[in-house]
């Protein structure tokens, strides 16, 4: 009996496409966003797609929808929102990370603003209950959830610790730790936190497949060299997959055409050895002008990036959609539907597919 998988926030279906490839069926796919849920529809991922709140669905209503029957083992699997908490979430809110940068892009001496520890409101926090309350109501044999490593900042820390709690007393064995993409064969540095849980055996976080750094090394003829972001793009690089919005033109953007690859605004600096720098080094957001190494894994790839946000392609270009579904570790050929900043939105906000699936079939492991 192949084990259900009820995929919530579902998004455009990373964690969908990691289920499947790791044996699963996913029955169930819950996602408010139209646009996602016609991407989840379009590439035929589970059985059912309930485009709607999560809120206003039962644990009951769910199992129905999805035609799962008692007894068949479930996993439940998502990621829900990560805006609030993530870093933009606990930046001085008063704006005195802004002026502070500000005044040292100037040249001024200022002192730097204190953190704020508390958490900022915003109703999209409960909804990490939401997916625990779905967990219970299901009667999950086992889950993953995902989210950025934020969760883990002291402003979160106490909905972190609550969350490991409150499914341990569900009666689950808990395991949780960041992952980062790159060490599982993803073309992509993306640190993420994960827990998982299971009602039989202990689960662990699987072990890294490709070292990057000094934290994974080689250790073993069986850990291989990371993916380059070159390898998995190349092949969409020629005219057949132009996009308009790839062109970069306005303020900066003779700047980024002499940003060296793996380089950022920093090459404009007198600490690069400029001749004549346009800005001071740590005025500026790291991935300002930030632009691809082809021989490295890309940096992470952002939901809602601003026009002056990279990576950008080392050509000195954004990069086109089929490119970043592929340093998603999306399969080729899976469609993204919408507007360019629809598809960016889905598939920066996606769990990678590679990442997941390694997750997934750990914890099928113990079931």
């Amino acid at each position: 009996m192949k084990v259900k998988v009820i995929d919530l926030f579902a998004g455009a279906g990373g964690f969908t496409v990691a289920a499947q490839m790791a044996g699963c069926e996913v029955a169930l796919s819950v996602e408010i966003d139209r646009v996602a849920c016609e991407t989840l529809e379009t590439n035929h991922g589970a059985s059912e797609i309930v485009c709607g709140d999560i809120c206003d669905y039962s644990g009951e209503a769910l199992l129905k929808r999805g035609g799962i029957k008692s007894g068949t083992p479930v996993i439940v699997v998502g990621g829900p929102p990560c805006q609030p908490f993530s870093k933009a979430a606990y930046w001085t809110d008063p704006g005195d990370d802004s002026r502070y940068r500000k005044a040292r892009q100037n040249g001024q001496l200022c002192e730097k603003p204190k953190q704020i520890l508390s958490a900022k409101e915003d109703s999209r926090r409960d909804l990490v209950h939401e997916f625990f309350r779905v967990v219970e109501e299901v009667d999950a044999d086992a889950f993953v959830f995902e989210n950025v490593t934020s969760i883990l900042h002291p402003r979160n820390a106490g909905l972190f610790d609550g969350l490991i709690s409150h499914a341990q007393s569900l009666g689950y064995n808990v395991a949780y730790g960041k992952l980062n993409s790159v060490h599982y064969g993803v073309a992509q540095r993306r640190e993420r936190v994960f827990i998982v849980g299971s009602r039989k055996g202990k689960p662990t976080l699987p072990n890294p497949t490709h070292y990057w750094d000094k934290s994974v090394g080689r250790t073993s003829s069986k850990v291989l060299p990371f993916v380059s972001v070159e390898s998995v793009i190349e092949e969409f690089s020629g005219p057949k997959f132009f996009e308009p919005e790839e062109v970069i033109v306005g303020r900066w953007a003779e700047h980024l055409k002499t940003v060296p690859p793996g380089m950022n605004y920093k090459a404009h600096t007198a600490w690069a050895g400029h001749p004549n720098p346009t800005f001071v080094t740590e005025t500026r957001f790291w991935n300002f002008l930030l632009k691809l190494d082809p021989k490295l894994p890309s940096w992470t790839l952002a939901a809602s990036p601003g026009p002056w946000t990279g990576p950008f392609h080392w050509a000195s270009r954004r990069l086109r959609t089929p490119e970043m579904a592929a340093i998603q570790s999306f399969p080729e050929g899976y469609v993204f539907r919408g507007t360019r900043r629809d598809r960016v939105r889905q598939i920066g906000n996606a769990v990678p597919p590679v990442l997941a699936e390694k997750v997934i079939s750990q914890l099928l492991g113990v079931m």
